[in-house]
């Protein structure tokens, strides 16, 4: 009974300072509203950033794909075994053939989310006698990949390439490998990572460039490859890992490499050998939609233009924001006060949640707007006008 105590009194301490989380049961509607409680409100707290999620013809399309042909084992619903053995279907050959084709020819292996790619890739790839550099507000899945990897780990200052390249300069030659690793769009407080200066310092020191586009990948670049491809530098990254639960309103993620790398992490990347591959269905819905995505500039462009809306106009309100995406903080300071701004978003029929420590760091609670593509002006002013 110790032990159910010792639970009983860390919920009870989370519960104190504001920090207890819950499971909230929310609908949606078919044109995208958020239902919660019975209300309808408009949703900005998910990461559906194209706004796709609930849009019907895309759904009907697809759908009247599978009734022209619902045996097909394209549409199977499980795949029921390991890409290693029989679950590797024709349908994982087709999206990594179009995800070669978008990043301009270089090889794409397919993984169940950016979670087990993450968590998967740095113990495959390093070890001890190795050094992994991470941007200080790095993913926890990027942290729990490092840990495991038992790899020397080190936290660089975040976006600060000058404290990076410090740290390259002392460790150069010390370690067998090292690791720079980052995300290109973060994800709290929506700013951006100079991907062209860390090519710069990846080549000066001989080092390993792995960069996360969880929130870059269809947002950003001619076809919606991501940050990588709008800052022009995908062939000089060693690894960009894209996830498919975001704007490509799937499940999975994608990292794109080397062919020799490929060959490795099939060889090497616990999660990956040793997982159920994903069903047929759900691999062929996340091609339906990449061969959409290619061709939604206009949708790009407008989110674009609704999130400088709304970031300029909490700076005139002389509120704290940050960043420059579609990712729009604002920062409230205390738990107490980001939940009570919270809830009278909410009674406005606005969606969003309160973003409290240890996701972000202490002092530093924030309403994160998730914006997506299918807002209006309008509802960027209905915003600015309940803060």
């Amino acid at each position: 009974m110790k032990f159910y105590e010792y639970i009983d009194k860390q919920l009870a301490s989370l519960d104190g300072r504001d920090q207890m989380r819950k499971l909230t049961n929310i609908d949606f509607t078919a044109d995208g509203a958020a239902k919660l409680g019975g209300r309808e409100m408009m949703n900005l707290s998910s990461n559906d950033y194209l706004g796709l999620a609930t849009d019907q013809q895309l759904k009907k399309e697809f759908f009247d794909r599978i009734a022209s042909d619902p045996c097909s084992s394209s549409y199977s619903l499980a795949a029921a075994s390991s890409r290693l053995l029989t679950g590797n279907h024709a349908e994982y050959e087709q999206l990594e053939d179009l995800l070669s084709q978008m990043y301009g020819g270089r090889a794409a292996l397919v993984f169940n989310s950016g979670y087990h790619a993450n968590v998967g890739m740095l113990p495959a790839l390093g070890g001890k006698g190795d050094l992994v550099l991470s941007d200080k507000l790095n993913h926890a899945s990027i942290i729990d990949g490092a840990t495991l990897a038992g790899a020397k780990f080190k936290r660089y200052r975040h976006l600060d390439c000058e404290h990076l390249e410090t740290m390259l300069a002392k460790n150069h030659g010390k370690y067998r490998h090292i690791f720079i690793i980052t995300e290109s769009v973060f994800s709290m407080d929506g700013d951006v990572a100079d991907l062209r200066r860390l090519v710069e310092l990846k080549q000066k020191y001989d080092a390993v460039l792995i960069v996360d586009e969880a929130h870059g990948f269809g947002l950003f670049g001619e076809t919606g490859c991501g940050m990588c491809q709008q800052q022009g530098v995908v062939d000089d990254i060693d690894i960009i890992v894209s996830t498919f639960g975001k704007a490509a309103c799937s499940m999975g993620s994608v990292a794109i490499m080397s062919p020799l790398m490929k060959d490795y992490l099939v060889n090497k990347m616990r999660s990956l050998i040793f997982t159920t591959a994903l069903p047929p269905l759900v691999v062929s819905w996340t091609r339906f939609m990449l061969e959409k995505i290619i061709d939604m500039n206009d949708r790009r462009q407008h989110l674009a233009a609704i999130a400088d809306r709304l970031r300029d106009g909490l700076k005139l309100k002389q509120l704290e924001t940050m960043g420059s995406s579609h990712i729009v903080p604002l920062v409230v300071g205390e738990n107490t006060a980001a939940l009570t701004l919270a809830d009278k978003m909410r009674e406005a029929g606005i969606l969003v949640f309160a973003i409290r420590p240890p996701t972000v760091p202490f002092g530093t609670a924030r309403l994160r707007f998730s914006l997506n593509a299918g807002l209006t002006e309008a509802d960027i002013d209905k915003i600015l006008d309940n803060v």
